[in-house]
């Protein structure tokens, strides 16, 4: 391989040379790392492999997915697969859908200075800080809406410096979106009366009894809702 096609990284301060065309998480394969954590999808939407890196000569500190990412030479970069942010504990049941169900919990929604940089640094492309807005305002079902899309991979907390969880609140919302505010769905109902009843229980039962090529068999041949 041409060597202009080569760069030089820093995995937790070790230097490898990898191909220039590779993303951070083929780069760390190239490199020799049996990925055990830290990667999911691989494709840029599970969230699993956010990664904080700086490039040599440039003083700011940035974030991305490493599925997503390519390397650049002078990469120093390493994993964070989980975010170390306050996630509360409530009862969904005994909550209201407003402002101070969520404020009582994430009380942080009102240091938002209104920076834009949990929005910038988003993967997804979501508008965190205008979720955390409709949050503040108790429009549970905007936030829910807003943060529909979020893959938990607390990049928005990391670059924060309200230190807000915008992604738990995000979550908070969906619950009570979900429990509180949006209509019941009579098929979903109608589902869980039919497993509760045991529909599906001879089902299951065989594909648990099945062999490897009876598995992918009836895998290819599943019906797919269009």
């Amino acid at each position: 391989m041409n060597a202009a096609e080569m760069v030089d990284i820093y995995v937790m301060g070790k230097k490898y040379t990898v191909p220039a065309s590779l993303t951070i998480m083929n780069a760390m394969e190239f490199a020799g790392y049996q990925l055990k954590r830290g990667c999911g999808c691989r494709a840029g939407f599970c969230g699993a492999c956010a990664t904080v890196y700086r490039i040599a000569g440039d003083y700011e500190l940035k974030v991305g997915l490493a599925c997503q990412t390519k390397v650049e030479h002078g990469m120093y970069l390493t994993q964070i697969p989980f975010f170390p942010a306050l996630k509360a504990l409530y009862d969904i049941e005994s909550l209201d859908p407003t402002a101070s169900a969520i404020s009582s919990y994430y009380p942080e929604i009102y240091r938002c200075i209104g920076c834009n940089s949990c929005t910038k640094v988003c993967p997804q492309d979501l508008n965190v800080m205008q979720y955390i807005a409709y949050a503040q305002r108790g429009d549970i079902s905007r936030c829910a809406t807003e943060s529909f899309d979020c893959i938990m991979c607390g990049l928005c907390a990391s670059r924060c410096p309200a230190h807000i969880v915008q992604y738990n609140v995000g979550i908070l919302a969906r619950r009570l979106y979900g429990r509180h505010i949006l209509a019941r769905s009579s098929h979903l109902t109608q589902r869980v009366d039919e497993i509760a009843g045991g529909k599906y229980t001879a089902g299951l039962e065989a594909l648990m009894a099945a062999g490897l090529e009876e598995l992918k068999v009836a895998y290819n041949n599943r019906d797919i809702e269009d």
